[in-house]
C-alpha cells in the first residue's frame, strides 16, 4: 500500500507542474479569437492596401510587417482592421511588452495546439506548419527585448508587429504610422462624439483635429469629452487652458480595449528613459518642436570663457549637462549624444531626419514633455544658456543662415518665458535682428544698452556696441533719425577713446555712412564711405571683408547719386572677391549679386540683371525661406525687371507670391 500511495503522489506532482497556468489558458483563448477593431475604425485606407498588398504576393519568403510609432498613433487597430479583412488558417495574438507575456503568449499557442507546453514546442510547430498562419506581436515596445529570439526560422508564415521602436523596421516591409488624413479625422470626430456632420460642425471639427495634430488618440478622447459635454463650439477654448488634463483623461466609455491617455501612454515611455535621455527630451521642449540640431549643443560646448560675461560659475547646469557628451581633451563625442538620442527614438518620442540631419518631436508631445516638469524655470534657463553660448559661438559671417534655424526656437522660448537668460541678450538680438525680426530685436537691444549704461559705464565699450546695435535696429525698422542720433554719438566716441584708425571707429563711420544713405544725404554718406574705404583698404587689404563691405556700401551711394558706371566698377570685383573666399551660396555673395543686378538695371542692362536676379531669389528661398525680409526684396526686385522686359505673366506670379506672403507675416 505504501508503494502505490508513493507513486500515485508523484504522478499528482506531475500532472501539478505540467498544468497550463492562467495566463496560458487566457492566452490559448486569444487563439483564432484576435479582437476585432474599433467600432469607430476610420480611415488608414493606403496603408492597408499596402499591407493586402504585401501579404497577397508570394514571395517565398515569411512575410514579416512592422507597423511602427508614437504610442496613440493607430497601430494596433490597423493591424486588427487588416486581419479581419483577411483570411489566414490561424491567427495567433501575442502581447509582446514583455519576455513573460511573449513566453506566455508562446505557450498559450503549444497547448491549443496539442504540441507541447512551452514557447519552443510553438516555435517548433510553426516552423514545420506550412499553413497560412498568421503570428501578431502586438506592442513590441521595449527596445531592450531581441524579438528575433520569438520569430520563427522558417520561409513561411505571416508575422505582423506593432511598436513604438523603428529600430524594428529591419524585419521586414514597414510603415510609419503616424497622424491621419484631416478628412479621416474630422469624421473620426464627428462619429465618436454623435455629432451630425453639418458645415458648422465640420468647419469646428477642422478646427479641432488641427489643434489635435491629427493624432487619432487625441482626436478620440477629445470627441469623448465632446459627447458628455454636448459642447463641439467650446472644446478648443477649454482645450487651450486644460490641455493636460483634457489629455490625461480617460472616457468612461470606449471602443476599443486600449486602457490608456494619450498623456499617459507617453507617460510610459518616458518612465523607460535615464536621466540623461529624460533630460534632453525635456529640455527640448524648450525649442520648437521641428529643427533640433546636435550642431547647436555641440557649438555651445565650444564656448569661449575669454569673454567677461557671463562667467563660468554662472552657467555650471548647462555645462554639466554639456559634458556628458564632450571628452576630456573638450572634443565633442557625436556618438554618446546619438546614444542618448536613439535612447529616446526607440519609444518614436522623438525622430530623425536623415536629409537635413535634424530632429523633430510631434507636437503634442512636445507639449507634454513640459507638463511632466514641476518647476519649468530650471530647465527653461538651461536650455536658454545653452542656446545662447551657441549663438555666441557663431561666426558673423554664418549668422543670418543661422538665424533661420534659431528664430523658431527663440520665438517658443520668449514665449515660455519672456525673462530667459539675461546674460545672452545681445546674442539673441543678433538672431532676431538677422531673422528680420526688428520689433523684438528693439526690445533687447534697448535692454542691453540700458543695463550697460547702468553697470559699465556711458562710454565702455560694451556699451557702445550696445548702442550700436540699437541703432542697426532703429535702421531696420526704418527709425533712420534715431539711429543717427545714435551712431553720431557712438563715432564721437570711439573716435576720442580709440582714435580715428581703429577697426571700430570704422566701423562706426561706415554704419553712420549708411544711415546718411538712408536718410538721403548722399553726399554726407560718399564722403564718409570714401574715407573709411581708404583706411581700411591701407589698414587690412583689399580682400578683407570689412574692405569689400566698405566698397559695397559707397557703390550703393554712387547708385544713388546716379553715377552707377562709378556704382559697377566697384560691384563687379566685390562679387568676383565673394564668390572665390565665400562662395556662390553665402548670404554676402548674394547681397553682392542683388546690389549688381540693381546696378544693372539703371543701366539698362535688363538681360544681364534678370540672370542675377533669378539666381538671388532661387538661393535666398532655398536658404531663408520665402517669408524673410532679403527673399521678399528679392522678388520686388525680379518683378520690377519683368515689368521692364514685358515679361507680363512672370511678374503677375511673383506678385501674387509676394501678396501671399505678407498676408502670413501679417
Amino acid at each position: 500500500m505504501a508503494i502505490v500511495e508513493t507513486n500515485f503522489k508523484v504522478d499528482e506532482m506531475h500532472a501539478i507542474m505540467t498544468a497550463p497556468s492562467f495566463a496560458v489558458v487566457k492566452a490559448v483563448e486569444n487563439i483564432n479569437n484576435c479582437p476585432p477593431p474599433s467600432r469607430i475604425f476610420q480611415g488608414r485606407q493606403a496603408i492597408l492596401d499596402k499591407m493586402h498588398q504585401f501579404f497577397n504576393t508570394d514571395s517565398g519568403n515569411q512575410h514579416i510587417y512592422v507597423l511602427y510609432g508614437l504610442g496613440g498613433a493607430g497601430k494596433t487597430q490597423i493591424a486588427l482592421k487588416f486581419i479581419e479583412e483577411s483570411s489566414f488558417s490561424d491567427v495567433f495574438l501575442v502581447d509582446t511588452s514583455k519576455v513573460e507575456t511573449i513566453d506566455t503568449g508562446l505557450k498559450g499557442i503549444a497547448v491549443s495546439k496539442s504540441v507541447g507546453n512551452s514557447a519552443q514546442d510553438a516555435l517548433m510547430w510553426l516552423q514545420s506548419n506550412h499553413n497560412n498562419w498568421l503570428l501578431f506581436f502586438d506592442n513590441a515596445d521595449d527596445p531592450k527585448i531581441n524579438l528575433n529570439d520569438f520569430l520563427p526560422k522558417c520561409n513561411h508564415g505571416n508575422i505582423i508587429i506593432t511598436s513604438r521602436n523603428p529600430e524594428l523596421r529591419s524585419y521586414g516591409a514597414h510603415t510609419l504610422v503616424s497622424d491621419m488624413e484631416e478628412a479621416d479625422a474630422i469624421t473620426l470626430l464627428l462619429r465618436r462624439a454623435n455629432k451630425e456632420s453639418s458645415e458648422e460642425n465640420l468647419k469646428l471639427a477642422t478646427g479641432i483635429v488641427k489643434e489635435l495634430y491629427y493624432l487619432p488618440l487625441a482626436i478620440i478622447q477629445a470627441a469623448a469629452f465632446i459627447s458628455k459635454s454636448e459642447d463641439l463650439d467650446g472644446y478648443l477654448a477649454l482645450y487651450h487652458s486644460n490641455r493636460a488634463r483634457l489629455l490625461s483623461e480617460k472616457a468612461a466609455q470606449s471602443h476599443d480595449d486600449y486602457a490608456q491617455t494619450v498623456f499617459t501612454t507617453w507617460q510610459i515611455s518616458f518612465n523607460q528613459l535615464g536621466h540623461l535621455a529624460a533630460t534632453l527630451l525635456q529640455l527640448c521642449s524648450f525649442l520648437h518642436y521641428t529643427g533640433i540640431s546636435q550642431d547647436r549643443f555641440s557649438t555651445a560646448s565650444k564656448y569661449d570663457f575669454s569673454l567677461s560675461w557671463p562667467p563660468r560659475e554662472e552657467l555650471q547646469e548647462p555645462l554639466e549637462f554639456l559634458s556628458h557628451f564632450v571628452e576630456p581633451t573638450g572634443e565633442w563625442n557625436s556618438l554618446k549624444f546619438l546614444d542618448v538620442t536613439n535612447e529616446i527614438k526607440a519609444y518614436s518620442l522623438i525622430s530623425f531626419d536623415t536629409k537635413t540631419k535634424l530632429f523633430s518631436i510631434h507636437p503634442l508631445v512636445h507639449a507634454w514633455s513640459r507638463s511632466t516638469l514641476l518647476d519649468e524655470t530650471p530647465l527653461q534657463s538651461r536650455m536658454s544658456s545653452v542656446l545662447g553660448m551657441c549663438i555666441t559661438e557663431i561666426p558673423d559671417d554664418e549668422i543670418q543662415l543661422a538665424s533661420v534655424q534659431l528664430i523658431p526656437h527663440l520665438v517658443l522660448l520668449k514665449a515660455v518665458n519672456p525673462n530667459r537668460a539675461a546674460d545672452f541678450r545681445r546674442a539673441f538680438w543678433k538672431i532676431y535682428h538677422e531673422a528680420g525680426k526688428f520689433r523684438d530685436a528693439q526690445g533687447i537691444a534697448e535692454q542691453v544698452v540700458e543695463k550697460s549704461r547702468l553697470l559699465l559705464g556711458e562710454d565702455h565699450a560694451d556699451t557702445l556696441l550696445a548702442m550700436g546695435d540699437l541703432a542697426q535696429t532703429y535702421s531696420g525698422l526704418g527709425e533712420f533719425q534715431n539711429a543717427q542720433e545714435l551712431e553720431v554719438l557712438v563715432l564721437e566716441k570711439r573716435t576720442k577713446i580709440l582714435g580715428e584708425d581703429h577697426p571700430h571707429t570704422l566701423s562706426a563711420m561706415g554704419n553712420l555712412a549708411s544711415t546718411y544713405f538712408d536718410l538721403g544725404e548722399f553726399q554726407k554718406a560718399q564722403e564718409l564711405m570714401v574715407l573709411v574705404l581708404e583706411k581700411y583698404t591701407k589698414l587690412l587689404g583689399e580682400d578683407h571683408p570689412d574692405t569689400l563691405w566698405a566698397m559695397e556700401n559707397l557703390a550703393r551711394t554712387y547708385s544713388d547719386l546716379e553715377e552707377s558706371q562709378k556704382a559697377e566698377e566697384l560691384e563687379v570685383p566685390v562679387l568676383e572677391k565673394r564668390r572665390k573666399l565665400l562662395g556662390v551660396d553665402h548670404p554676402d555673395t548674394l547681397r553682392a549679386m542683388a546690389n549688381l543686378a540693381v546696378t544693372h538695371y539703371n543701366l539698362g542692362e535688363l538681360n544681364k540683371a534678370v540672370g542675377l536676379e533669378v539666381e538671388v531669389l532661387q538661393k535666398r528661398r532655398q536658404l531663408l525661406g520665402d517669408k524673410h525680409p532679403d527673399t521678399i526684396l528679392a522678388m520686388e526686385n525680379l518683378v520690377k525687371t519683368y515689368q521692364k522686359l514685358g515679361k507680363q505673366e512672370e511678374m503677375e506670379e511673383l506678385e501674387q507670391l509676394i501678396e501671399e506672403t505678407k498676408k502670413l507675416l501679417l
